[in-house]
């Protein structure tokens, strides 16, 4: 169990008692700061912030096809590299977070990385100088390719937005979830749906990008399609900077790495020492140690009980590199009881670039004509993805969480990784159903031909878009909680950089696994994906991910079985725990159920965020 203190102050205008301070370090009152009215500026800036990164993910791959002229398996391995580095920064930005800046500097710093990036961005798009000349031929091998100043600027603008990501995105929902207070239960129950509504929200900005962006970018000019966002992630900043007077802040605790290379190295010192059978007789410091700093003392655990040895007192020795206390052995523990899970959320991050990438390049062999004059973009199908997610995070938060509590007396409903594995399970139909889709496009090529467009509508693609959608409302939601909620406090960021450290890792393993299998394919004399989708078998591949997919699932409920979670800090999941339980035993009378019900409800309204009352 872990144990903290802060301010002992209670009530209405009582303190926060997670360690939560202001720019200035002062002790914070719950009253004046956090809350959803503080979560309101950061939702806001993430709204804005993914409508810039999906406004050039969504469509990426048609840019670099159609106007830098490259060949299906070069652009989509240069979309899923970058986007690779995208989520692989975030490691860096939460190790200067959680070490040196905080939370909050390193992401206005960040921030501003960013702007320059987009800006750089949408210059490269708009200045024919730096891009080749337009080509009409359906082959790209006869057209200009690039030349090296025009990938130079363009990719040097990339990897400056990636770069500048690293500082925002695993330290933005780590701010937001920082706005409740786990020891206080009204506020512990907030955060459990905190994550819900987070994805609900930057989702609206997913849409925006997929569906009007991208139809900018297709049918008015890249220069629009790309300068709305730059804009909107300007104004976006502003109005993130406007709520610092109502944000709570965790202070730097020094470097993550650092502490958890010194219990790797003190046990290593002491890995000849017997452990005691009394874990009171381990080194730790005093709780008022603790108490000053606003930090928790974590109590000693039997799993990976080796590392323990890291605090066995040899004289008198106190050197840091050969003597760790109980809370840092257990914090060490900690994230690496996560890497397990962590490498088999890999596979499902494999598949989501399949939906940016190989799923467009079949929705452009399709026809896309709705109506008279109307031509959908390829990439706006990837709305789909967006709507469906949103839908499903509704139904999950509002109904789905509501049956399963009353089954589970579990606050959450279900467990994180049990929400994980639905998801896991989802992408193995969604690559199902994708190979099953491609195999009757492919017979509707060889009937006309090998056309251009065939005589099948784009929306054949639509179940497995959605499907996509569903997926990342279990898989993504559950992954960025889980990571954070498991993460010891002082390392919240690294926490939550796991969660993107897996997408990144997923894009450049299916970066691999097309160039290897198009290489191994292509030898043999029947590529599996080449420039011709109609003369390529994408079934085979999406088959292949889909028994990826299933072997991973079933590694993963080898791993989650002998999972266990990190005690709470607070009481807090006990106090929601046992009021689930009391609610069961309470009278069924309708006249009193109902009276209760609408007394329950008024009250919980009062808590809810803006964007949930409906």
């Amino acid at each position: 169990m872990a144990t903290g203190a802060v301010a002992e102050e209670s009530g209405v205008d009582g303190y926060t008692k997670d360690g939560t301070v202001d720019l200035k370090g002062n002790p914070v009152r719950r009253s004046h700061r956090g809350g959803w009215s503080a979560c309101f500026f950061i939702v806001v800036y993430e709204v804005f912030e993914r409508t810039a990164y999906y406004g050039i993910f969504s469509n990426l791959i048609t840019y670099l096809t159609d106007k830098l002229h490259q060949g299906t398996v070069d652009a989509s391995n240069n979309v899923t590299n970058w986007t690779g580095t995208v989520w692989m920064t975030p490691i860096l930005g939460a190790y200067i977070a959680d070490a040196h800046l905080g939370r909050y500097r390193t992401f206005i710093v960040a921030s501003a990385i960013c702007f320059l990036g987009m800006s750089l961005l949408t210059l490269a798009v708009s200045m024919p100088s730096l891009k080749p000349p337009p080509c009409l031929e359906p082959n790209i091998e006869h057209c200009k390719p690039a030349s090296k100043l025009h990938l130079a600027v363009f990719f040097t603008a990339l990897y400056t937005l990636a770069l500048g990501t690293g500082g925002t995105k695993p330290n933005i929902s780590t701010i937001g979830a920082d706005q409740f207070d786990d020891f206080h239960p009204e506020e512990k129950a907030q955060k459990l749906s905190f994550f819900n509504w987070w994805m609900f929200s930057i989702f609206f900005g997913t849409l925006f990008a997929t569906t009007t962006l991208v139809y900018i970018q297709d049918n008015v000019g890249w220069s629009l399609g790309y300068g709305i966002p730059t804009v909107g992630l300007a104004i976006a900043i502003l109005i993130f900077a406007a709520g610092t007077p109502l944000y709570r802040h965790k202070l730097p605790t020094g470097s993550p790495f650092s502490r958890m290379a010194k219990v790797i190295v003190a046990t290593a010192w002491n890995w000849r020492q017997p452990l005691p059978n009394d874990p009171r007789q381990l080194h730790e410091l005093q709780l008022e140690e603790y108490t000053k700093k606003g930090a928790f003392r974590i109590d000693s655990t039997p799993s990976l009980r080796f590392l323990n040895k890291a605090a066995i007192r040899t004289g008198s020795s106190t050197h840091p590199w050969k003597l760790c206390t109980v809370t840092q052995v257990e914090e060490t523990k900690q994230m690496l009881r996560m890497i397990p899970i962590l490498i088999c959320t890999f596979i499902p991050s494999t598949m989501l670039p399949q939906a940016h990438t190989l799923f467009i390049k079949q929705g452009r062999t399709l026809n896309r004509s709705f109506g008279s004059n109307f031509q959908i973009p390829p990439a706006s199908l990837t709305a789909f993805v967006t709507i469906s997610m949103l839908v499903s995070v509704i139904i999950y938060d509002r109904l789905f969480v509501k049956i399963m509590q009353r089954l589970t007396n579990n606050p959450r409903g279900i467990t994180l990784l049990q929400r994980m594995g639905i998801g896991m399970i989802l992408h193995i139909l969604i690559m199902t159903i994708a190979s099953l889709v491609e195999r009757h496009r492919l017979d509707v090529a060889r009937q006309n031909g090998s056309r251009q467009e065939l005589p099948l509508t784009i929306f054949t693609l639509l179940p497995q878009f959605m499907l996509v959608g569903v997926a990342d409302a279990f898989t993504e939601v559950a992954k960025i909680e889980f990571f954070y909620d498991q993460a010891p406090e002082s390392m919240k960021s690294l926490g939550t950089s796991y969660s993107m450290t897996s997408l990144g890792i997923g894009n450049f393993l299916s970066s691999f696994l097309l160039s290897t299998v198009s290489h191994i394919t292509e030898k043999h004399g029947n590529g599996w994906i080449m420039n011709d989708l109609n003369a390529s078998h994408l079934d085979y591949y999406y088959a292949f991910l889909a028994v990826l997919s299933a072997i991973n699932f079933f590694l993963f409920l080898l791993i989650s079985k002998f999972y266990v979670y990190k005690a709470e800090v607070s009481d807090s999941l006990k106090v929601l725990t046992q009021k689930l339980k009391e609610n069961k035993l309470k009278p069924s009378n309708p006249d009193e159920k109902w009276a209760t019900t609408r007394a329950t409800s008024d009250e919980g309204r009062a808590h809810l965020p803006p964007f949930s009352l409906f």
